[in-house]
């Protein structure tokens, strides 16, 4: 009872976060929308508008992978390295999103930021969940 206790006050901190900034994703899509004067469903115009809907689609296809693979490494491993790798994987997304609307070429950092954290969550959970 006391590790669900745990990880239930550590791990909702990093998913509440990436929602937010996945929320945040769409707000700055909705001013792109605006700002460029593309209404919906119209997903192409502006450059800078593609490329804030594809950070946008990007952040919604890494959560699906990122949620759960943040609870089952919290559950088998370790909430607290969950918790902080949780944080890293965030980060990495902000600096993903800024670095490709700016440049898409220059999106590398971002990507190494946050594409690993997914798997380093999603196979230590996997093996976690078999210890023997």
């Amino acid at each position: 009872m006391r590790r669900t206790r745990s990880i239930l006050l550590r791990i909702p901190s990093s998913a509440k976060f990436g929602g937010l900034l996945h929320l945040w994703f769409g707000f700055q899509v909705g001013q792109g929308r605006a700002k460029y004067g593309l209404e919906a469903p119209a997903v192409s115009g502006h450059p800078t508008f593609e490329r804030l809907h594809r950070v946008h689609q990007n952040s919604l296809e890494n959560l699906v992978i990122f949620l759960p693979a943040l609870f089952l490494f919290a559950l088998f491993v370790s909430d607290p390295i969950a918790a902080a790798v949780g944080v890293v994987f965030i980060e990495g997304s902000a600096v993903y999103s800024r670095l490709y609307v700016a440049d898409p070429a220059k999106r590398g950092p971002g990507v190494v930021l946050s594409f690993p954290i997914g798997l380093i969550l999603l196979i230590g959970g996997a093996i976690g969940a078999f210890p023997e």
